[in-house]
């Protein structure tokens, strides 16, 4: 590539109380691959643009996203903040004509995702959505392994989410109780979890799901009082997929000592086990396989399978930048596998029907 992509942040900051995903996992993400460069930033504030800018070594600062989506010299427009900001944020970006990487969950509904991916392909627009899951080299590997037969017809799945929960935490970090502001433990824990399913087994046909609210309540440290929480923090759902495979999943967000991600794959052939400390879309992932009569053993995944240089970070940054190459791959009119706002609608049209059994009490077919 004879120039770097310029890369416009939203969402980078640097605070006092530390930072967040941005700042954490997509800025070591893009310093550590040689097709990008993070020209800008736009925060809330222009001090804490400029601080930011300065931290980062971005060249420009911003506390207007509009500036930021009409400067010449930014390439494309990352948007890490909160879900309920994606929508006006993303759109500004689109309407600018700029590619855009918006962080997962895209929207913070069905509704929102829909009109981002519809302006996206109207402009013609390329698009990437954090679900950095599918660029995990395990899960690529798991994929092709699969459709390779390496597990004959698959028969039946099980995924287990286990998160960490956090029950008692300062204002600024209240908004996720809301189930209405998209952030919560069926659409990120869930939402990565089963993406990562997706990407090895196909979509679903139908769901039968749970989907409840443990704990009604949370602490407001900053006011020492107890505030109302209707997100749901523990989902189960039965399913059938495209393919025919029957598959469980429990997602849930415990207090105690929570086991990981866990995600179990039998065929008449064989069986594949991938499993995480945390979550299967920031790794790492260590996958295991047996066939026939044989014990299950460790399986290393081919170097193919890993798209970013030496020296990239481990850990969130890991899989964030394994995305970004992917991109890179699309910038040039090569294949990518990124994921785009297209699939970003399917896994939320996913979540919409999980959330209507639970409501309606039934099996719900999935669009697709």
């Amino acid at each position: 590539m004879a120039d770097k992509i310029r890369v416009g942040i939203v969402g980078a900051t640097v605070t006092p109380g530390g930072s967040g995903w941005g700042a954490n996992a997509h800025v070591p993400a893009l310093k550590a691959l040689p097709d990008f460069e993070v020209k800008a930033v736009c925060t809330a504030h222009a001090e804490t643009a400029q601080a930011s800018a300065a931290a980062f070594g971005a060249e420009l600062a911003f506390h207007n996203i509009e500036d930021m989506v009409a400067h010449p010299e930014v390439d494309m427009v990352v948007v890490c903040v909160r879900v309920p900001w994606h929508r006006d944020l993303v759109m500004a970006g689109l309407r600018a004509g700029k590619p855009v990487f918006c962080e997962w969950p895209l929207g913070a509904n069905l509704a929102e995702a829909e009109e981002m991916a519809a302006l996206a392909r109207e402009q013609g627009l390329r698009t990437i959505v954090g679900l950095q899951g599918r660029s995990d080299p395990a899960i690529r590997y798991a994929h092709d392994l699969v459709a390779d037969g390496y597990l004959g017809e698959v028969l039946s799945a099980n995924l287990s989410v286990m998160s960490g929960a956090s029950y008692e935490r300062a204002a600024g970090r209240l908004w996720q109780r809301e189930r209405k502001n998209g952030a919560n433990t069926l659409t990120i824990s869930g939402g990565h979890g089963i993406d990562a399913l997706c990407t090895i087994l196909g979509e679903f046909a139908e769901v039968s799901a749970r989907v409840t609210t443990r704990v009604t309540e949370w602490l407001d440290t900053d006011n020492n009082q107890s505030v109302p929480v209707d997100a749901p923090d523990s989902i189960a759902i039965a399913g059938r997929l495209v393919s025919g495979a029957e598959v469980a999943i429990q997602v849930a967000a415990v207090p105690v000592s929570p086991t990981g991600s866990r995600l179990e794959i039998y065929g008449h052939k064989g069986t594949l086990l991938l499993a995480s400390a945390g979550a299967l879309s920031t790794g790492p992932n260590r996958i295991f396989g047996a066939q026939g009569r044989e014990a299950a053993a460790e399986l290393t995944v081919p170097d193919k399978y890993t798209l970013v240089p030496e020296g990239t970070p481990s850990g969130p940054p890991r899989n964030v930048a394994q995305a970004y190459a992917g991109i890179a791959d699309a910038w040039e009119g090569q294949p990518s596998a990124a994921p785009d706002f297209a699939l970003a609608v399917t896994r939320h049209r996913l979540i919409d029907a999980i959330e209507r059994s639970s409501r309606e009490g039934r099996t719900v077919a999935v669009q697709v």
